[in-house]
């Protein structure tokens, strides 16, 4: 039986990690005791003899507890701390010859919500070309509240919140968004996008949105349509028509797949990925890569 231990089981993704996993009878969890939650030797032994560790922390710790690692556990690190390191690979199995290459890893990390989006969207058109690789792109994300971890939730759902919790809130304003990186590498791109993240009165969602003009294009929105068909023939990443009712921040809410769509006009073209910032953007994500990882259907365990 597969040990597995979550480093971080209490933070908002690995809280949902052991809740998934603990029903599932192909794994054993390894736990801490309260006590020994935050002891370094006690994470060190518990990471070191599981088969595969998730490390749900923020980004200094989980440069410290890499640093614990003996070599033969499996890591899949959710925090940003590694996610452009060459030592570590990009846990978005969609991308072209990606899943390959995360079933061969020890080191595994897992992509930010915004960046999965955005790289789902842009990355397969630069590949094949349709856009060059150093287009000036502009990204706006909304997401749902439980995106900031604990302590965003806790601020959303007090008693006599500040109003203003009730519109929606742009945020990164200073171009410096934590998943800027990972954007920018994994799509092959020269430059970041401009990126407008907004947070919102929600729980759980997300939709990416990126605008093109078709002067920018070497193709039309058709071709990007059959591009995205061909590119994402998966069980977890799909191609849909754009709802004729839109698109709503909560649409796949709960759920661990992603729909990319597009729409617009002939010359003003509107790039979209629908799917829940704490699956596809978060612990979904993360458990398909330890799926991979097992050798076995990379959709069990999920919703989808």
């Amino acid at each position: 039986m597969t040990k597995v231990f979550i480093d971080g089981r209490v933070g908002t993704t690995g809280l949902r990690i052991y809740e998934r996993l603990q029903e599932r009878k192909d794994l054993e969890l390894i736990s801490l005791p309260e006590e020994e939650r935050k002891n370094p030797e006690a994470r060190k032994a518990a990471l070191n003899s599981s088969d595969i560790a998730f490390l749900c922390l923020p980004d200094e710790a989980a440069k410290e507890a890499a640093g614990f690692w003996g070599g033969s556990t499996a890591i899949i690190d959710t925090s940003t701390a590694h996610r452009t390191d060459d030592a570590w690979t990009y846990g978005f199995p969609e991308l072209k010859g990606q899943k390959d290459r995360i079933a061969k890893a020890k080191l595994i990390a897992n992509p930010g919500c915004h960046a999965s989006g955005f790289i789902a969207l842009v990355a397969p058109l630069v590949q094949e070309g349709l856009i060059s690789k150093d287009a000036a792109l502009s990204c706006f994300s909304i997401t749902g509240y439980s995106g900031g971890g604990k302590s965003m939730i806790a601020d959303y759902k007090s008693e006599g919140r500040d109003s203003l919790l009730d519109t929606p809130k742009i945020y990164g304003l200073n171009q410096n968004h934590k998943h800027l990186p990972e954007m920018k590498k994994y799509c092959g791109l020269e430059n970041s996008p401009i990126f407008s993240p907004i947070v919102s009165d929600f729980y759980s969602g997300m939709c990416v949105s990126v605008p093109l003009f078709k002067k920018n294009l070497k193709g039309s929105a058709e071709d990007i349509k059959k591009l995205y068909k061909a590119y994402y023939t998966g069980k977890l990443v799909r191609y849909e028509d754009c709802p004729e009712k839109g698109v709503f921040g909560g649409m796949l809410s709960g759920r661990d797949d992603m729909i990319v769509t597009v729409s617009g006009n002939e010359e003003r073209i509107l790039l979209i990925s629908c799917f829940d910032n704490l699956g596809k953007g978060a612990s979904g994500a993360a458990i398909q890569n330890m799926n991979i990882l097992l050798g076995i259907d990379e959709t069990t365990g999920l919703v989808i």
